[in-house]
């Protein structure tokens, strides 16, 4: 496997762990801020539909893009501001705002993710290669869950989400390897 695949997958395994801390648990947080049901389901929405917007325009724009490894990365930081955002919530309109963010850094950071992913891809290991990334994002939702229940049950959220910011601190630390020299070199070619 690439040195780019590992950096991608660390990167991201960091930060489906961060997110994946908070999944099932999102509604009691919702409750606690003083919404209800449709502000879950509204917040929530409103992450999914900027990030499906914003994406079909910037992976357009980021055909163009020489670098897409950039983009990778401020999707990371962008993702760390949202995480950032938890810790200041205080009303469900602070929620929305939150959920805009992460909307726009999925949608800054996936379709590069997904194209430097694709071309880094060994010859013959096309599948196997995305079913190590699927396996991962599963397993690690699954564990993230647990965990991220444990944690808000027995510490609370505040705590909950200083892990998630850390986490995903992580995640944007490894994912500025890309621009180390040696996989720089191999980014490049694309």
């Amino acid at each position: 496997m690439q040195k780019v695949l590992k950096i991608l997958l660390l990167a991201s395994g960091l930060s489906i762990l961060a997110g994946g801390l908070f999944g099932p648990i999102y509604a009691i947080f919702v409750e606690q801020i003083g919404g209800d049901i449709l502000t879950a389901g509204t917040a929530y929405a409103s992450f999914a539909i900027v990030a499906g917007v914003t994406i079909f325009l910037v992976s357009r724009w980021e055909d163009h893009v020489k670098y897409k490894e950039k983009f990778v990365v401020m999707g990371y930081a962008l993702g760390c501001f949202g995480f950032l955002g938890y810790l200041l919530i205080q009303d469900p309109f602070d929620l929305f705002a939150v959920q805009i963010i992460f909307g726009i850094s999925v949608a800054i950071g996936t379709p590069a993710y997904d194209g430097l992913y694709s071309k880094h891809l060994d010859k013959g290991k096309f599948v196997s290669e995305w079913g190590l990334w699927e396996s991962m994002n599963y397993i690690l939702i699954g564990i993230s869950a647990a965990v991220g229940a444990f944690l808000a049950e027995f510490f609370g959220f505040r705590f909950l989400f200083f892990v998630m910011l850390v986490l995903s601190i992580l995640g944007l630390i490894v994912s500025t390897l890309l621009f180390s020299k040696e996989s720089s070199k191999t980014v490049q070619q694309l």
